[in-house]
């Protein structure tokens, strides 16, 4: 099986039964070219091939769900309806004339996951997790007792569609970039432990088990996943420092409005105080005797 690998480009398509997904495939224009496969990678069959001159071939048990389109240089096939059983990991691939012979490349690959309604053979724990910046969180992976997996995956698959972490049944594992250095697990018997480190606010989304099980013909996967929300840390050294800030302008904000009227109000006492009073005059109106005439008006100011 390929899922272990490092292919070209991955996709992750997550959908309830019911509803359809499309995968495209790139198809080159060059004569080498013979055709163009979407094929599954568990228990593999070919589920649609379409050659350069547009014959095509439709696995018979999907015929009805499947139908596809030519674009420019993409084939894209549109499945229906989608099952459980349509939970598989797709390839796309193309045969190539070389030197007489056949050769086959494969390009991307789509892990489709298809959530059943009902109970499924993977079970997975907690449903919910609101984890701060910097923390850990550990999902559990466990399958029913009846059944012994081939691999599993984690999978992340709404905000950021990825894959986490591949484990086969020989404890071989693939930690991909998503949580390079800040992922570990531990396996016991039908249960792996995933614990997340140093979270991230980009790693908020729904992380989903997907089982590669013995004797199934597609990918078994929990129909709930886990959703993770993280809380983002608040920087509480900047907001005391920002509250002492508003504080201290607030402070001198009172402290000149007060000196401003302390200025203003002895201003103006100052200005009542010298404020000068009204002159008084006098008249001398004294009779006298000399030549018997009426003397002067005596006229004199006294400025307070």
């Amino acid at each position: 099986m390929r899922g272990g690998e490092n292919e070209q480009s991955t996709d992750i398509i997550s959908v309830w039964e019911g509803d359809s997904i499309s995968i495209t495939c790139s198809m080159q224009s060059s004569e080498n070219e013979v055709v163009t496969i979407l094929t599954t990678s568990i228990q593999p069959v070919n589920v649609i091939q379409v050659s350069k001159q547009n014959a095509s071939y439709i696995l018979p048990a999907l015929a009805n769900r499947t139908k596809y389109s030519k674009e420019g240089r993409n084939l894209k096939i549109t499945l229906h309806n989608v099952q459980e059983s349509d939970s598989n990991i797709y390839l796309c691939a193309k045969y190539i004339k070389s030197k007489g012979n056949h050769k086959k490349l494969y390009g991307k690959t789509s892990i489709v996951v298809v959530k059943a309604k009902s109970a499924g053979v993977i079970e997975q724990s907690p449903l919910y997790v609101n984890p701060q910046q910097g923390q850990s969180i550990s999902i559990t992976c466990a399958l029913n007792s009846s059944h012994e997996d081939e691999g599993i995956y984690l999978l992340k698959t709404h905000m950021q569609p990825e894959r986490v972490l591949y484990v086969s049944n020989q404890n071989d594992s693939t930690i991909f970039p998503a949580f390079a250095n800040r992922l570990e697990y531990s396996k016991q018997e039908k249960k792996i432990v995933i614990t997340l480190h140093n979270l991230q606010k980009n790693d908020s989304d729904i992380y989903v088990c997907a089982g590669v099980i013995k004797n199934f013909s597609f990918l078994s996967v929990n129909r709930s996943g886990t959703m993770m929300l993280i809380k983002e840390v608040e920087d509480t050294h900047c907001s005391h420092n920002s509250w002492g800030f508003y504080g201290l302008i607030i402070m001198v904000a009172l402290l000149f409005s007060v000196l401003t009227c302390c200025i203003l109000y002895r201003v103006d006492m100052k200005k009542y105080f010298q404020k000068k009073k009204q002159n008084t005059v006098y008249e001398d109106m004294s009779y006298t005797s000399r030549r018997g005439t009426l003397v002067t008006v005596n006229t004199y100011t006294i400025d307070n």
